[in-house]
């Protein structure tokens, strides 16, 4: 019996998109060649070596945003230049690189998956100093505004969400031939044919005949509750999901409202495909995970917060291909919501089109076909072409203390 191939997903979990891209892939992959593959997600930053500066950057990342947005902004786009980003790559490779090296020589992938910016540098450093390259692919998570450090021109392969995302990596230095523009994974379940909304909204016991508007919420989230109290007294015929995505003091203010509307309040779910699909519009933040999703699902977006520079991108790209609107204040939720449901619903279904046309319901399984048949290549020798350049690694390793470990054995990674 043949060997199933392995295949190592890296990703982390500073916001939600990372991990559910990761997901997504994996789902798919697990569809479509669970049989002959096995497949481990991992977030490197979770391993008791890496640096307290990065292991605990899922919790820094909620608390900067909610304190001080502006200052993330400022560190984002002041990173993101060409000196600021090499430091940071030597950071990265110095922090992370013992880790790598004992993933890889502990799981020894066929291929491997980054759906998260950090770990490019450290990998790139592994296959040089040991001379053997593992197909690495790499899955942006944003749709416009992506920083530099995502790209790095050692690839096999960059999966991106958009055509400016492409234009991004090209001028990064990926060669034209290694970008495929995907969409970011999303579920399985966005794909194929999908029930009418009205049986959906049975099904989750639900009014199947009221417009049904499904809000997103987290600790990310501001200003989501004064958003739905508006809608709560808008005086027309409408049904309110909300969701309050792990955020035990949302869900509890959401419990509390007396709703003069039918309101139907969840903390976390696990079938959100099923929840967009059955939704005719959603009110979130310009996140890539939820943005990509709602596209897939056809749903106009109502946008109530923006991560200043990461996420402003997202947001100009739905807005300027008409499936959003920026809502800056409840009394502009008031008059959006007018518009929208004016004449029929008019502006509501065109909307709905362009999300449609902007979606892609079917990314997770042609970014798992792609790697699938990258793990069929599996690892290769590049002894002579990692020579250039190797000697520098090896000094900054060493200058810092970080033993290199040369691999004296390499025989599942000597198949060309």
């Amino acid at each position: 019996m043949e060997e199933k191939k392995r295949i190592l997903v890296l990703t982390a979990d500073a916001g939600f998109g990372h991990r559910s891209a990761a997901n997504a892939f994996a789902a798919a992959m697990e569809l479509k060649h669970g049989a002959e593959c096995e497949i481990k997600i991992v977030n490197p930053l979770d391993d008791r070596r890496a640096p307290f500066y990065l292991r605990d950057s899922g919790a820094d990342y909620d608390r900067i945003l909610r304190l001080a947005p502006d200052l993330y902004k400022l560190g984002y786009e002041a990173s993101d230049n060409e000196i600021p980003s090499m430091l940071m790559e030597n950071v990265l490779t110095l922090g992370l690189y013992e880790i790598m090296h004992d993933l890889i020589r502990a799981e020894k992938p066929d291929a491997i998956v980054s759906t998260y910016p950090l770990f490019q540098a450290p990998l790139s450093t592994y296959f040089k100093l040991n001379r053997t390259f593992v197909p690495l692919t790499l899955i942006v998570t944003d749709l416009a505004t992506v920083h530099r450090i995502w790209f790095s021109p050692g690839v096999d392969m960059c999966m991106v969400p958009t055509m400016e995302v492409y234009d991004l990596a090209m001028s990064n230095g990926i060669a034209q031939n290694k970008i495929h523009i995907t969409g970011i994974p999303v579920s399985p379940a966005f794909s194929g044919r999908q029930p009418a909304k009205k049986e959906l909204r049975n099904q989750l016991g639900w009014d199947p005949k009221l417009p049904t508007v499904l809000a997103v919420g987290s600790r990310r989230v501001d200003q989501l509750l004064d958003n739905l109290n508006v809608l709560n007294h808008f005086g027309r015929p409408i049904q309110l999901v909300a969701v309050a995505g792990k955020d035990d003091e949302l869900f509890a203010q959401l419990q509390a409202v007396d709703w003069h509307v039918p309101a139907h309040i969840y903390n976390f779910v696990t079938n959100m495909p099923e929840f967009m699909q059955a939704a005719d519009a959603i009110i979130c933040k310009a996140g890539g995970l939820v943005v990509t999703e709602s596209l897939a699902a056809g749903l106009p977006m109502l946008l109530v917060d923006v991560i200043p520079g990461q996420e402003e991108g997202n947001r100009d790209y739905v807005v300027k291909n008409g499936a959003a609107d920026m809502i800056e204040s409840p009394m502009e939720m008031l008059e959006t919501m007018a518009h929208l449901m004016a004449d029929g619903g008019a502006l509501f279904k065109q909307r709905a089109r362009n999300a449609r046309q902007l979606g892609k319901p079917n990314s997770a399984l042609d970014v798992a076909e792609m790697v699938w048949r990258s793990a069929l290549r599996g690892p290769v020798s590049k002894k002579r072409l990692f020579g250039q350049g190797r000697h520098i690694l090896i000094d900054l390793l060493g200058r810092y203390n970080i033993p290199w470990r040369e691999n004296q054995s390499v025989e599942h990674y000597e198949h060309e």
